[in-house]
C-alpha cells in the first residue's frame, strides 16, 4: 500500500471518527445525580436536567456549583472518549513517512 492510500484510509477513518462523536453522548452528574448534563462528544450541550428540590432562591450559588460540576464530569469523559477512539484509530495504521 502506497502512502497515498494510506492517507485515504487514515481520512475515511478520521471522518468516520467525527461521525461517532457526534453521536455518542456523556452524562455527567454532580450533587449524587441531582444535577445532570447530556453532552455530544463535540462538546453540544443537548440537556440540562436539575432536581427540583435544589431550586431554592436563596441557595442559588449551591446550583451554580453544581451545574459547573455537572458540565466539568461530562467534558472529562467527552475527552476521555474520544482520546480511547482516536487511539484506536492510530494505533492500527501503519506509519505514513513525514506524517508523524
Amino acid at each position: 500500500m502506497n502512502s497515498f492510500q494510506q492517507a485515504q484510509k487514515l481520512l475515511a477513518k478520521m471522518n468516520e471518527l467525527q461521525e461517532t462523536l457526534e453521536k455518542k453522548e456523556v452524562t455527567g452528574e454532580s450533587g449524587a445525580g441531582l444535577v445532570k448534563v447530556v453532552v455530544n462528544c463535540k462538546h453540544d450541550v443537548k440537556l440540562v436536567k436539575i432536581d427540583p428540590s435544589l431550586v431554592v432562591p436563596s441557595d442559588i450559588e449551591i446550583l451554580e456549583d453544581l451545574i459547573l460540576a455537572a458540565f466539568r464530569d461530562a467534558m472529562q469523559k467527552v475527552d476521555e472518549f474520544a482520546a480511547s477512539e482516536g487511539s484506536k484509530i492510530s494505533s492500527g495504521l501503519p506509519k505514513i513517512p513525514g506524517m508523524f
